[in-house]
């Protein structure tokens, strides 16, 4: 029987056991083994039964991709295509090295015109001019992956981009929000000292968390804080009297802004880390760091106090809190 995290296992006579419980101490026989070690961090998709893994880094740069193209209004096949070409350049890595001067996501030339090298190494930057060169390919919705990465890359091994197309495909879906709640991390958040509210009425952390969204998605609507904070409109304990909590509106509720504000919510799910994201809400659904972020998206049940209910299970907002400590 596979052993899990979190439940108590027998082994063997009676005295050989070990409480097997995140960050506890594990005692074997008698025998303390020390604390325990916490689940390994990565990101895992799951779409039609086919499952895609990432190592942290790799799905902050994928979410960037697929963010640049949701903000554009590009369809999921463009996703697809920029994903499978930025696995064969750089193993969805903002590489610092490449063949000659190609640098980056997409190993992008600055000496080919595709800008300079600090811009080449900007994701943002990097993804838009690929979606600038991709849109401009006559039908390229409709031709190979193949075909398509080639004509924007120019590569020696176009036949590559193929390897990578299931890949993409699974993480394009999530990623665009057109696949629900199917794209996770497991993360260990670090310990991260208390911060003074600023002037906007968020901590830093919470205002790098809604400055990487609009870096990423443009204009958006957000909310649940105040110069000078808030003091009501939110449950007992909420992290928005705290300041370290934004919302995001997808109003009005329709498919559209249910499947854009998916993409908003797992985007921020593979920023977690780098952002130090505790909590994510949206649609009856929640996902938090620490000892339960290896169970992917639970059902999330509103508090019982009165008001609108589509407020309450946060169907027309993405509800994101940071660490405190």
């Amino acid at each position: 029987m596979p052993m899990k995290r979190g439940v108590l296992v027998a082994l063997g006579s009676i005295g050989a056991l070990s409480l097997v419980i995140g960050g506890a101490v594990a005692w074997v026989g008698g025998k303390d083994l020390g604390p325990l070690l916490p689940p390994p961090e990565q990101c895992v998709a799951t779409v039609n039964g086919a499952t895609v893994e990432l190592e942290l880094d790799q799905a902050e740069s994928a979410a960037i991709i697929a963010g640049v193209a949701v903000r554009r209004g590009l369809p999921g096949r463009a996703v697809t295509i920029a994903l499978a070409t930025a696995y064969q350049e750089s193993g969805l890595r903002n590489l610092a090295h490449g063949d000659r001067d190609s640098l980056g996501l997409f190993q992008q030339r600055p000496s080919q015109g595709w800008g300079t090298t600090k811009q080449v190494q900007d994701p943002h930057y990097a993804s838009g001019k690929f979606y600038d060169a991709l849109v401009k390919i006559k039908d390229y919705q409709k031709l190979p992956i193949t075909v398509a990465a080639d004509r924007v890359q120019r590569s020696a091994f176009p036949n590559a981009y193929a390897d990578h197309e299931g890949d993409a495909r699974v993480l394009a879906s999530a990623l665009t929000g057109n696949s629900k709640a199917v794209f996770s991390c497991t993360v260990n958040p670090d310990g991260v000292p208390v911060q003074t509210v600023g002037k906007n009425g968020l901590t830093p952390r919470a205002d790098a968390v809604r400055r990487d969204l609009l870096a990423t998605f443009g204009r958006i609507s957000t909310g649940g804080y105040a110069p000078g904070g808030v003091r009501s409109g939110h449950m007992e304990g909420s992290a928005h009297y705290e300041g370290r909590a934004v919302d995001v509106f997808v109003r009005p509720i329709t498919a559209a802004n249910t499947t854009k504000g998916w993409a908003m919510a797992q985007y921020l799910v593979a920023r977690a880390k780098l952002l130090n994201i505790r909590t994510i809400i949206f649609s009856d659904k929640i996902w938090t760091a620490g000892g339960r972020s290896d169970s992917g998206w639970r059902d999330y049940t509103p508090p019982n106090r009165g008001g609108d209910e589509k407020i309450l299970r946060h169907l027309d907002h993405v509800h994101v809190d940071v660490l405190d400590d």
